[in-house]
């Protein structure tokens, strides 16, 4: 009979054997034991065989899931470095707090979770005790990504350290009348305490990656040694889900980040159900991040298993823990012991026998509680090897008990993610579980009361000299701002003096501006430029061989292109972020750079440049988490407008980005028209962001630019116009009348629509007689922001014109505003212009064909304009209706 393996296609069929008669002895052993002890007694020989091997140091791939099972034995786990029985009473308060500040929450319907924290209590006091850096030691301490449904806990370990009152731990979820704290970690509402928002889950694990190898780009570039700092990412195994929180796997296990931990709490519940109902999700993610490269340590079952094992002779219970889906696993933790003797042990006979061998006491303990994610032991062994691993990052998969120690009504159950209070009674048992002195009489009018052992208690002195040895508080952000010197005014003023006949675009001004800024003495090292594979497209292919592309192992290769000027280069100490294809990935470079001062206390300048539609609608959420974090730089989007980038067509095509980048209060959305604009805005924006604000500026901002690649002759900067820039509007060209009388509008225009404006502005002139002035919107963002602020003064009594009111005022004739964009964004600024106003712009969707062809099809080009302003002043009475006709005709309208 003809062996079937051999029918399989394999690459060692490519391989030569040199000694067939070998193999083949070696396949009629596996033969055998599979004969003689059964396939599992072959498969088990066979994983031994490749332990061995990789231990011997031979390369051979790795296989994607081990069983189901502890990566740490108990006999191989490391000496606890603690006082176990006090770090219990330690997690027992903060289990307690924490419910009990949710529970109160409750009352004003505030919300909040419970069960996240209480499944995983001891993955965070373990890392407090005995791991977590702190700020107040060398170095930058550790960085410390939290799992956002966790907060309450960490707040009631800040309440139990003295670093939070009642008062606040009472105000959780209620921030408006002042010392609440915010739901989630969210620096910008509690900015002493929070360094990383994460409840936008999957940008966790996602930034958390890039902030691990923005450490090193720190060390390799010699500006700070990170090396003390090691990247803690806590993750659901829910949020696991979310694209971004695998997307970058592979990018930390090239790099050997092993300065950073993923503890992924494996519950196996999600909001609404079993994360995996039919299926594993632990041995899911092992084979993913197996498969990527990463270091797994499995930390599944707590002591109470042991036994088990054991006494597993047969290895049915390793078989039957690997069949056994997730959804029916919490089955069993809500069953009686009986269901699981008959459906778990009944499964085959020597489980069956195995079971007989087990109290009913053990087998609740094993299946009810002891989960390794609950014992402070085997967690500690986990992190132990995670920091000592050298080589890769690190995966802790953690097996827990969603909702443990909040009794009976809240563990295990589908709904306990959306179940946000305990009753008294529930309370009342969870002080004997737990064995908390709260006794009857504090339970007033049936509210819970928060516990606290006495600020100079065992506990507390515990917990502070752990914290002391570790370098001080955690989780904590610091800031020592120090204000970087103003760039030397030589790389302005290149842009400031204009291109004269040469054509420029103005994304070509903004790369030489940052080019020469980036040569800067005292300033230029701190530039951090980021680029998602496409620096060739915005022409900064000139950087690479100057500043050099940062890669952590250099350059390994004779780049083909070595013999031209620009080659492409790699360097160890290379100062761009050149991220491939990946927008989500380099946005995470820009926040780690963007808020290095504070992680850090180093500031860099980061500026990230990217397609404009694929920013703001791409990775928005990535904009919000980094204003919250604080987070300073320029975003750039290049190639901008609905209408310059040509034959790209829809899905290139960006006449919104400036719309949803109106929303984020954190950014200043500026959209210059000239090279002397761009120079002013970033000029300002260094000063106002990283050397002196003004009194009653947000230096906490961070700045977004448009620029396109249509190449203009580039004019220099009028006199006296700064101010206007950087508010947001000037006049740049004041129209000359032919007549006394004749009729009179304002045209503004933004970006590269002042060119339309100019051109209609002559047409006007030259065949209809009318006079138009020209003006630079350069931000119809922060013109809007002003005239709000205006209108809340108002309502404090305060007399404030708005800017724009200002700065129109007098000037004689209707507004007409034009735009690469969707009307909406110039129509924000309409209601405080005292003329009548009217806008053009691009909306709809975009479509391939030339700058012209699309213009024509928005109604946006210079005849357009000219037309519409025409109509403007036919309604207004100011020329005959007949002569919008005439244009029409004149114009192929």
């Amino acid at each position: 009979m003809t062996d079937p393996v051999a029918k399989l296609p394999s690459e060692l069929d490519q391989l030569p054997d040199r000694d067939p008669e070998e193999t083949a002895e070696w396949a009629a052993s596996l033969d055998a034991v599979t004969k003689a002890a059964g396939p599992h007694r072959a498969a088990y020989l066979m994983r031994r065989s490749l332990q061995h091997a990789e231990g011997a140091g031979i390369a051979l791939p790795k296989l994607l899931e081990s069983d189901y099972v502890n990566t740490i034995p108990t006999s191989a786990e490391p000496e606890f470095d603690g006082d176990l029985e006090m770090e219990s009473k330690i997690t027992a308060w903060n289990r307690w707090n924490a419910a009990a500040m949710v529970t109160r929450g409750a009352r004003y319907g505030v919300g909040g979770h419970i069960a996240t924290f209480a499944s995983a209590a001891w993955l965070y006091e373990t890392g407090f005790n005995h791991f977590f850096r702190g700020k107040e030691g060398d170095g930058s301490g550790d960085q410390l990504y939290i799992q956002g449904h966790a907060s309450p806990g960490i707040y009631a370990r800040a309440f139990l350290d003295g670093r939070l009152s009642e008062q606040q731990l009472d105000n959780f979820r209620q921030e408006s009348g002042g010392n609440g704290l915010p739901s989630y970690p969210h620096p910008r509402r509690l900015p002493w305490l929070w360094e990383f928002p994460t409840v936008s889950m999957g940008l966790g694990p996602l930034s958390a990656i890039y902030q691990a190898r923005f450490n090193r780009y720190l060390t390799n570039r010699n500006i700070k040694d990170t090396s003390n700092s090691h990247v803690w990412a806590f993750l659901g195994d829910g949020e696991m889900d979310e694209p971004e929180s695998t997307a970058a796997l592979a990018l930390a296990a090239r790099e050997q980040l092993d300065n950073l931990t993923f503890v992924i709490n494996c519950n196996l519940q999600r909001l609404d159900g079993p994360v995996r109902a039919n299926f594993r999700v632990v041995q899911e993610l092992e084979g993913a991040f197996r498969g990527a490269g990463w270091n797994v340590i499995k930390t599944l079952w707590g002591n109470a298993w042991d036994e088990l094992f054991q006494l597993d002779t047969t290895g049915a219970l390793i078989r039957r823990l690997r069949e056994v889906p997730d959804a029916q696993f919490q089955t069993y933790a809500t069953r009686d012991v009986a269901y699981i003797r008959e459906h778990f042990f009944g499964s085959e006979p020597a489980l069956a026998e195995l079971a007989k061998l087990l109290s009913d006491a053990k087998i609740a303990e094993c299946f009810y509680s002891s989960r390794g994610g609950h014992e402070a032991r085997k967690v500690y062994a986990a992190y132990r090897a995670a920091v000592e691993h050298k080589g890769a990052p690190t995966v802790i998969l953690a097996q827990t008990v969603k909702g443990y120690t909040l009794g009976k009504g809240f563990e295990s159950k589908n709904a306990n993610h959306q179940m946000k209070k305990l009753s008294v009674d529930e309370f009342k048992g969870m002080r004997e579980l737990l064995g908390l002195p709260i006794p009857d009489s504090a339970f007033e009018d049936g509210l819970v009361p928060y516990g606290h052992p006495g600020a100079d208690s065992p506990e507390v002195r515990y917990l502070q000299e752990r914290r002391a040895a570790l370098g001080g508080p955690a989780p904590a952000r610091r800031v020592h701002t120090v204000a970087l010197p103003q760039p030397e005014e030589r790389a302005f003023k290149a842009l400031y003096k204009g291109s004269g006949k040469q054509e420029m675009a103005t994304t070509m001004a903004f790369v030489r501006l940052v080019k020469d800024l980036m040569r800067d003495k005292e300033t230029g090292r701190r530039w951090v430029p980021i680029v998602p594979d496409e620096a060739r497209t915005f022409g900064m292919e000139s950087l690479f061989p100057s500043a050099g592309i940062y890669s952590p192992l250099g350059q390994t290769y004779e780049p083909v292109d070595r013999d031209q000027l620009m080659y492409y280069k790699e360097a160890k100490d290379g100062q761009i972020l050149n991220e491939g294809i990946t927008e989500a990935g380099a946005m995470a470079d820009f926040i780690a750079a963007a808020s290095s001062y504070a992680t850090h206390g180093e500031t860099m300048i980061p500026f990230y440049i990217f397609y404009s539609m694929f920013g703001w609608q791409r990775t928005g959420d990535q904009m919000w988490q980094l204003a919250d974090q604080l987070g300073k730089g320029f975003i750039v989007g290049a190639t901008a407008g609905r209408t310059t980038l040509t034959g790209e067509g829809l899905q290139h095509a960006d006449g919104h980005s400036h719309l949803i980048a109106s929303t984020n209060p954190a950014s200043l959305n500026y959209d210059p028209a000239f090279a002397y604009e761009i120079a002013v805005i970033v000029k300002d924006g260094l000063r106002r962001m990283y050397g002196q604000a003004a009194p009653g500026e947000d230096s906490d901002v961070f700045y977004y630019l448009t620029v396109y690649n249509e190449p203009k002759q580039q004019p220099a900067m009028p006199e006296g116009v700064e101010e206007g820039i950087v508010k947001g509007l000037y006049r740049f060209k004041e129209g000359t009348p032919a007549e006394a009388d004749a009729p009179r509008l304002q045209l503004i225009g933004s970006g590269t629509a002042i060119h339309w404006a100019l051109e209609a502005q002559e047409l006007l002139a030259a065949d209809w007689g009318v006079t138009a002035d020209v003006w630079s919107a350069t931000s119809w963002g922060e013109l809007r922001r002003d005239a709000l602020e205006s209108d809340e003064a108002l309502l404090r009594g305060e007399e404030r014109v708005p800017y724009v009111t200002q700065a129109l005022s007098g000037a004689p004739g209707p507004v007409l505003a034009v735009s690469d964009w969707m009307r909406a964004v110039p129509d924000q600024i309409s209601q405080w212009v005292e003329q009548d106003w009217s806008s053009l712009g691009t909306d709809g969707f975009g479509l391939s064909d030339t700058r012209e062809g699309a213009r024509r099809h928005f109604g946006v080009d210079a005849r357009s304009v000219a037309v519409a302003a025409l109509a403007q002043l036919a309604r207004r009475g100011e020329i005959p209706a007949s002569k919008v006709k005439e244009a029409r005709e004149k114009y192929g309208m």
